[in-house]
């Protein structure tokens, strides 16, 4: 994908990004035939494959996006041949908004993934708590199937952290993100106490970008660097729920000397853990 080639995204409940379409309509199909053909209802069925009724109902209507080990274990209870495992893929993509899905396909290949952040914690950071304050802000309006979803998603996301070998990762926020007290003081300072807990890991820094700090060079907003297993470098940026993949040389070479010198402005990861302590004893 090239620079010009916007991956353009949800502005509140895009029919794209509803839970029931798409792949996820075609899936449920295809689940409700095999069923079907096994001669099944679908409390039998949640029986073999271990989920309620009322779940399957979910996965067949396309309100809700099945995990890899049901597909896995939904085609091998129906002798599906395959014919569920090889959706696997398109299902999980699913899960994401529209405008993300091309980012979240780099990100779980990446050998670095280098994060500037002007707004919010990155998901990759954010606790449980802090994922629902921030999806219920949305405006217009996101469902409460679609918050669910899109907490799900985020949090599978953060798999990226149990990986071996694992990824470098390197994270700048700048202090007003954490001082932000989005869905209240006692979320901000969940997200925070596992910032203390992420930063910790020997393949995570984290630093804090000071108010009081006169250079900036993040002054463009934020963006992702993604480094592939190709050695390839790629550029993300997001706003408006509007999303670009940048893949010239030159322009992510831009971006890449960019984060080195924001970096540098920025405290040093030691630093940056000790300000966020600081910060959690001032809730």
């Amino acid at each position: 994908m090239t620079q010009d080639e916007a991956v353009v995204g949800e502005s509140g409940n895009r029919a794209e990004d509803e839970p029931g379409s798409g792949v996820m309509i075609a899936f449920g199909r295809q689940l409700k035939l095999l069923r079907l053909r096994s001669g099944l209802d679908r409390a039998e069925f949640g029986k073999l494959v271990g989920y309620a009724a009322q779940s399957v109902a979910s996965f067949e209507q396309g309100r809700r996006i099945p995990q890899p080990v049901f597909i896995d274990k939904a085609d091998e209870v129906l002798d599906a041949g395959g014919l569920l495992k090889v959706l696997k893929e398109e299902v999980a993509r699913a899960q994401y908004p529209a405008f993300f899905r091309d980012a979240a396909r780099l990100e779980t290949e990446a050998l670095e993934l280098l994060l500037f952040a002007v707004s919010a914690v990155p998901g990759l950071l954010q606790t449980e708590d802090y994922m629902r304050a921030l999806l219920r802000m949305r405006r217009p309006l996101l469902d409460e199937d679609t918050i669910e979803r899109r907490v799900s998603a985020r949090l599978a996301r953060q798999e990226i952290f149990n990986r071996w070998p694992a990824p470098l990762m390197s994270f700048v926020i700048e202090e007003q993100v954490l001082r932000k007290p989005f869905g209240g003081s006692s979320v901000l300072r969940g997200v925070l106490e596992h910032l203390l807990l992420v930063g910790q890991k020997r393949n995570v820094e984290i630093q804090a970008m000071p108010i009081a700090h006169e250079d900036n060079a993040g002054v463009d907003g934020p963006f992702t660097l993604i480094t592939r297993k190709s050695g390839e470098q790629v550029a993300y940026v997001e706003v408006q729920g509007r999303s670009i993949l940048m893949t010239d040389r030159d322009e992510v070479r831009s971006v890449a000397a960019r984060y080195g010198i924001i970096r540098s402005q920025a405290l040093t990861p030691r630093e940056s853990l000790g300000f966020i302590e600081k910060l959690l004893g001032d809730l």
